[in-house]
């Protein structure tokens, strides 16, 4: 049996959907089962022991494959990812979609508006007879977790970006190793944060490693992270701490139950964030545009003294079973 799953988007897209891939794997051992997924997360792909093949494919792009036994929608609800699984003639597709649209291989159910990411790929697939186990999203553990603090400032749009002065002031006062992260096109930003954060000349960059170290060595200040995906992974993996906003990041420290304090804007946390573990969710309630440029205001209303007060209460082993939210 061949089966098709397309979800080709970001990091924390396909980290959200590891229990459905997993429930996948479960109801259907023998299977062939191909992801069609952006190729430069065949690293996190690996990770996830639920899939046999990663197929490069760009977002909503023309998917090379033929013919699977069943085609499952895992990126959205249409029409223009439907359509594009349909290409590929399958014998049954499962997917989010209004129903009656389609021909007789499309088994579709309706599109749940407000629902956690993880919970409604789940449902999708239960409402068709494949359970899945919404707990199973965790990562195998690849370490100590005796890493830095780790600061992820970017994100995918403006409005989930807390400013950047903000995050150096955060590395100044954590009062511990940091490493700076950044995604593609994001160095820049990185760099602005280890800036603002240091004395004069002693910024530097580091890869997953980390700086030098020794009985003689004095206390590094933050460091810009420079390596591959699969190194983002162990830092993250093996980090004391986490701090970063709505990103894909954030659900890799998810994943591997790293401590984190997440910052959230304009999305609220129930419907993206962390459902339990050790993690502390700043969220002033206040919902808006998140595909705007400027930082959303809700977003501006976390300060500097919130993050860092929650950052100490995650290193003392308060662990949060549900999302915290700011006043």
């Amino acid at each position: 049996m061949r089966i098709l799953v397309l979800r080709a988007l970001g990091l924390g897209d396909l980290l959200t959907a590891v229990p459905a891939l997993r429930g996948l794997r479960a109801a259907f051992p023998e299977a062939e089962i191909t992801l069609a997924a952006p190729a430069w997360l065949e690293d996190a792909v690996s990770r996830i022991e639920a899939v046999d093949r990663l197929l490069p494919t760009a977002e909503l792009g023309p998917i090379d494959f033929h013919r699977p036994d069943l085609a499952v929608n895992l990126h959205g609800r249409g029409p223009q990812s439907v359509e594009r699984l349909l290409a590929t003639e399958p014998r049954r597709l499962i997917t989010y979609a209004e129903r009656g649209s389609w021909d007789e291989r499309v088994t579709a159910v309706e599109w749940p508006a407000e629902r956690h990411e993880v919970l409604r790929w789940c449902e999708l697939l239960q409402r068709h007879g494949i359970p899945c186990d919404v707990e199973d999203f965790r990562l195998a553990p690849v370490g100590e977790r005796e890493g830095p603090v780790v600061i992820h400032p970017g994100a995918s749009t403006g409005a989930r970006r807390w400013p950047v002065e903000r995050y150096a002031a955060v590395a100044r006062g954590i009062g511990a190793e940091v490493v700076v992260t950044a995604g593609p096109g994001e160095g820049e930003l990185a760099r602005q944060v280890v800036a603002g954060a240091e004395e004069p000349g002693r910024a530097g960059e580091v890869g997953a490693g980390g700086p030098d170290s020794g009985p003689d060595a004095v206390q590094p200040g933050p460091t810009v992270f420079s390596g591959t995906l699969a190194e983002l992974f162990d830092l993250v993996a093996t980090a004391r701490l986490v701090i970063c906003g709505d990103t894909g990041v954030a659900h890799v420290a998810t994943a591997y139950r790293t401590p984190s304090v997440l910052l959230f804007g304009p999305v609220p946390p129930d419907l993206w964030g962390p459902r339990c573990g050790p993690h502390h969710v700043l969220w002033h309630g206040r919902t808006g545009d998140t595909f705007a440029d400027d930082p959303d205001p809700g977003l501006l209303e976390i300060t500097v003294a919130e993050v860092l007060d929650a950052a100490g209460g995650v290193l003392c082993g308060s662990e949060s079973s549900a999302p915290v939210t700011s006043g």
